[in-house]
């Protein structure tokens, strides 16, 4: 079947939305455990993006999980099925000539890999947000670490099934000694040169 499928070339590529925008389109990957600040964090540099008339566009587990991905479970097979559905959907948006900001668990190395493939290595910023397992269980923002506790939820990254922290990120994010807002500037401050056409 897959020789039969023949790409169309379209005469609007890439580099023409990239001018349109005036400015480059990559991909920032926020990981870490549930609770550790990841989207909050990608919520403020979108805002900050936004106001500066950067393109945008933010996925995270809840936008994709009730969507694209609302078949998937949380078995190691489905988290890794999850996260490449997410780098395919990021490299379409990277083409349309967006910033994607993605806040993903995503708590294998292999898995952040792949990313990095199916989007081109250029194309890809690794944000590692940094917090303990303690600190997230005690902010609780989802609740999840209680049903944890309680028996409910199997399979919780940190707890009960692996967090592959990355060696070298492009940008580590200690939350308990660092503010959201200068997390937002350490991010801000390092992609301003990568925006440039």
């Amino acid at each position: 079947m897959k020789e039969n499928i023949i790409p169309h070339t379209y005469q609007i590529s890439k580099n023409d939305r990239k001018k349109s925008n005036n400015h480059n389109s990559f991909l920032l990957w926020f990981t870490g455990l549930s609770g550790s600040g990841k989207s909050t964090i990608a919520n403020v540099v979108e805002q900050r993006l936004h106001e500066k008339g950067i393109k945008t566009y933010t996925l995270d587990g809840d936008n994709i999980r009730k969507g694209i991905n609302s078949d998937l479970t949380f078995s190691p097979e489905d988290r890794t099925e999850n996260i490449r559905r997410i780098a395919e959907i990021a490299a379409l948006m990277i083409d349309a000539g967006l910033v994607v900001l993605a806040a993903f668990v995503s708590p294998y190395k292999k898995d952040r890999e792949n990313i990095k493939s199916i989007v081109k290595d250029v194309n890809f910023v690794e944000i590692f947000v940094n917090t303990s397992v303690e600190e997230c269980e005690r902010r609780d923002v989802k609740g999840l670490y209680k049903k944890v506790r309680a028996g409910e939820i199997k399979n919780m990254t940190g707890i009960s099934a692996p967090y592959e922290a990355p060696t070298h990120p492009d940008i580590e994010i200690k939350t308990e000694v660092e503010s959201v807002e200068s997390a937002a500037n350490k991010i801000t401050d390092y992609i301003s040169e990568k925006l440039k056409l």
